[in-house]
């Protein structure tokens, strides 16, 4: 297929773009600002905008409808003029500015669009939403003298399929009134990690060439997101052994990598920096995740391990955990605890959450058993701990109760035992 990439902008300088050929899953780099920050990406010549913004920088705000341009919903702004995210591929806008819904305002001050949507219940279902806030900003923005009766023209190019058009016309009317002048800009766009609250999508630095030479050593900073986890896991799990016991497994990396469930060490760059792959299946869904780990905290005295990762596969899904193990002695062995944080995005994160946590969970009862099993042999599990599967979800809850049923009737012949004695 072929392209137009276009040439990297001075200020002021005309968009202009320049054909590239290139195969329609051939990956070409394309640069461009995202809500105040630079990334740099390797995307498949085919994939556009609106699949970039989504399923590679987590941007899932900008919603996709009719994928031809009409409904509206993918409206997003590029070099600050309204653009169709589904009609434009991604490698077109190398050095372009984009300005998705996720950059118009924050939770805690949103921008004076949302605002009024949000007082007049234009919201409705709430699909349309992004695009008539990006639609309706390039409109009070570049033509602030616009009537109230124009405005339903001007804003016919956004479908709501609730026909809830009176209230968002209103809304927009209060906004264009409260701003004669035009409205403020978008507050939210400024140097930050990408990825809204998942996984990172892309790199946010100053360009490719640092990124890569940060990927090569694989000692790349992790950025975790700021806002609440996709899922936050906590597993306390008893282990009949003592501490040092366990922590020769902790100890260990290699050996502790052999009882993630799915995961395998596969690059140790020295410093606490390593690179790895992760198998997660659930049902039809199979996925292989590469990515990075970094040991923030390594304290034996404090029974205290804290790693943080993340990872993505080629269909886009990324991750992100933060993973702090804690042990303490007990009068039987060992407790340990495992929180984790995890973040996700792309087509993992369209699981539900429910879903997600059971697996999360599950994984961290296949880690805890894996540990006990090295820590009693020195040696790593005899077999790879698999990923869990829909099968092990489903009888998962059976199993553990005929697991605790079959622990209290042995606590109950014992203690008969010492009775008769």
């Amino acid at each position: 297929m072929t392209v137009n990439e276009a040439v990297p902008r001075g200020e002021g300088a005309p968009f202009t773009p320049r054909p590239v050929k290139a195969g329609a899953d051939d990956p070409v780099e394309v640069r461009m600002t995202v809500n105040g920050t630079p990334t740099a990406l390797s995307l498949p010549a085919r994939v556009t905008l609106a699949d970039a913004l989504r399923d590679h920088l987590g941007l899932t705000g900008t919603h996709v409808g009719c994928e031809h341009g009409v409904c509206g919903m993918c409206t997003v702004l590029v070099d600050g003029e309204a653009a169709r995210a589904c009609l434009l591929f991604a490698v077109q806008l190398d050095g372009a500015d984009i300005v998705t819904v996720e950059g118009l305002g924050r939770p805690e001050a949103l921008h004076p669009l949302q605002e009024s949507f949000g007082r007049h219940h234009a919201l409705q279902c709430g699909f349309c939403t992004p695009g008539f806030l990006m639609s309706s900003y390039d409109l009070l923005t570049n033509q602030p003298d616009v009537t109230e009766e124009e405005l339903p023209e001007e804003l016919s190019g956004v479908i709501c399929r609730c026909t809830g058009y009176r209230n968002i016309l209103t809304a927009v009317d209060e906004t264009r009134r409260a701003h004669p002048e035009g409205v403020p800009a978008p507050g939210n766009c400024g140097r930050t990690a990408l990825v809204g609250r998942a996984g990172q999508g892309a790199d946010a630095s100053d360009g490719p060439d640092e990124t890569e030479n940060a990927a090569s050593s694989g000692t790349q900073d992790i950025v975790l997101p700021g806002g609440d986890p996709t899922i936050a896991v906590r597993i306390t799990t008893g282990i009949d052994l003592p501490e040092d016991r366990v922590w020769g497994v902790l100890d260990d990396i290699h050996l502790l990598a052999r009882c993630l469930p799915g995961a395998e060490l596969t690059d140790d760059y020295g410093h606490g920096h390593y690179a790895g792959r992760a198998r997660v299946s659930v049902g039809p869904v199979k996925l292989t995740f590469n990515g990075v780990a970094q040991i923030l905290e390594h304290d034996r005295a404090a029974g205290r391990l804290r790693a943080i990762a993340q990872g993505q596969d080629t269909g886009g899904a990324q991750t992100q955990a933060d993973i702090t193990l804690t042990t303490e002695a007990t009068e039987t062995g060992t407790a340990m605890h495992a929180d984790a944080k995890v973040y996700l995005t792309g087509r993992i994160a369209q699981f539900g959450r429910a879903l997600a946590g059971d697996v999360s969970r599950r994984m961290f009862e296949q880690f805890a058993d894996a540990v006990t099993e090295a820590a009693a042999s020195g040696q790593a599990p005899s077999g790879p701990v698999k990923a869990p599967s829909a099968l092990s979800l489903v009888f998962a809850p059976l199993l553990d109760r005929v697991k605790r049923l079959l622990r209290r009737g042995g606590r109950r012949r014992r203690g008969g035992r010492e009775k008769e004695r």
